[in-house]
């Protein structure tokens, strides 16, 4: 019983060890599929305790222990009832690479822990690779962020704290600690600011649901308005950060570009979307003006079995009830969780970039494709396609419409041409990343009990 997984990792042992103490190291760690969530993070690899929540109000409390840097440390769990004993264990193979292994001591067997510690293993390369190309850039910043409780946010915060930056939450409530300082969207304290080098703005009302007049309002006003008050704000501080950048949207090329190539160098579309896109990355100008980096992330659909689209699609799916959304033929241009964050990384280190930046994978397909790729990735049938009258009801026509129906072939060519890489560039490796159907890495990996 239990499981003995091994690979190798292209970073220096020192480096594997640093990053497992760093904040954020267990939030990316966690399998996106498992209904877990950390509530405390070890703050010592040799005497932390580390707090996940489980359904139904578990808690699983892991006790860490025999730290010997940077060889490796022990986690047990002391809350349930289950011999648990996991031992992280690394060893140098040369200078820049690292063999990772992880022993599971327990009754569970190994099959049901197979995919959890490959996804584990391909994160932390992902990672540190990503935060190799990064470090190029120059050393650790502190980058305040907005909307950092939110799906990408989130993600995000523990992403650039492990690779050694220092996050300054901007929070509307009171802050709970020396990383967290309150924001007000509409005047933003100056003094929040003080010491930070860049600031990510992801904040802005959900878009997702009916496109009544109250709800588009909040869309725009979550937007702009608060973006603007935060360029202004950063305008003025002759010694504040000096990049700002902004979460935008692929919805700024409208709801229905055919088969059309786009790239940062098309226009705008039309429709609701397109026009709050148009003056949420405008109301961003002083801070251009006032000399600053300024970087406006057009967003396509983020791929994550935590919320968005993919969410709600997976149940439907392994269910055998998904198919394409009729006609079948609109462009999906998609992108995976972490490749989001590696464009973020990018965007604070790269200072070639600035204005707009689509953040898609290189690989846009129709919704047919989409539909039939995630069926067979969940070895699932895709045999009912949904009629458009269903999102309608949901949505109301506008709402359907605008997020639903619409047809967007954008490509990333800012990217492309800059080099950048892409962890998943294929939507079946991105769906098998984020689901739990993981093949084995391309380097290899030793799997054994413990």
């Amino acid at each position: 019983m239990g499981l003995r997984y091994e690979s190798l990792v292209d970073a220096p042992v020192d480096e594997v060890y640093a990053w497992h103490g760093r904040p954020g190291a267990i939030r990316r760690l966690m399998p996106p599929w498992q209904p877990i969530s950390v509530g405390q993070e070890a703050d010592s690899l040799g005497s932390g305790r580390a707090v996940l929540r489980l359904p139904g109000g578990v808690r699983w409390v892991a006790q860490h222990s025999s730290a010997d840097p940077p060889h490796g440390f022990v986690d047990e769990l002391v809350s349930l009832p289950l011999h648990w004993r996991h031992t992280h264990g690394f060893e140098a193979v040369d200078d820049t690479t690292t063999r990772l292994t992880d022993t599971v001591e327990t009754p569970v067997p190994g099959s049901f822990l197979l995919q959890t510690f490959r996804y584990r293993h391909d994160q932390l390369a992902g990672d540190l690779a990503a935060h190799g190309r990064a470090a190029r850039g120059g050393g650790p910043r502190t980058v305040a962020v907005t909307g950092s409780s939110g799906l990408v946010g989130s993600a995000l915060c523990a992403y650039l704290s492990t690779g050694g930056d220092r996050v300054i939450r901007l929070v509307r409530r009171a802050p709970q600690g020396p990383d967290e300082r309150t924001w007000s969207p509409q005047s933003p304290d100056p003094d929040a600011l003080v010491g930070v080098d860049a600031v990510v703005h992801l904040a802005g009302a959900s878009i997702a649901g009916r496109f009544t007049g109250a709800h588009k309002e909040l869309v725009r006003d979550s937007r702009v308005g608060p973006t603007a008050a935060l360029a202004r704000t950063m305008a003025t501080l002759p010694d504040g950060p000096r990049t700002l950048i902004c979460a935008s949207a692929i919805g700024y090329y409208g709801t229905d570009r055919g088969d059309e190539g786009l790239t940062e160098e098309s226009g705008p579309g039309t429709g609701f979307l397109a026009g709050v896109v148009g003056e949420w990355e405008a109301a961003a100008q002083p801070a251009s003006d006032a000399g600053l980096r300024v970087v406006h992330v057009r967003i396509g659909i983020v791929q994550s079995a935590r919320g968005a689209s993919l969410k709600l699609l997976r149940p439907l799916f392994a269910l055998g009830l998904g198919g394409p959304l009729a006609p079948g033929s609109q462009w999906v241009s998609w992108i995976g969780l972490d490749d989001l964050l590696d464009v973020f990384g990018r965007a604070l280190t790269d200072d070639g970039l600035e204005g707009p930046l689509n953040a898609v994978a290189p690989d846009p397909v129709t919704n047919r494709d989409y539909a039939s790729t995630l069926a067979r990735v969940l070895r699932r049938p895709a045999l009912l396609p949904v009629p458009a009258f269903g999102p309608r009801l949901l949505l109301g026509t506008e709402g359907a419409h605008e997020m639903v129906e619409a047809s967007q072939r954008v490509t990333p060519a800012r990217l492309l041409d800059s080099g950048h890489i892409f962890r998943h560039p294929t939507l079946e490796a991105c769906l098998r990343h984020e689901l739990g159907h993981i093949g084995p890495p391309l380097g290899g990996e030793v799997v054994g009990t413990a």
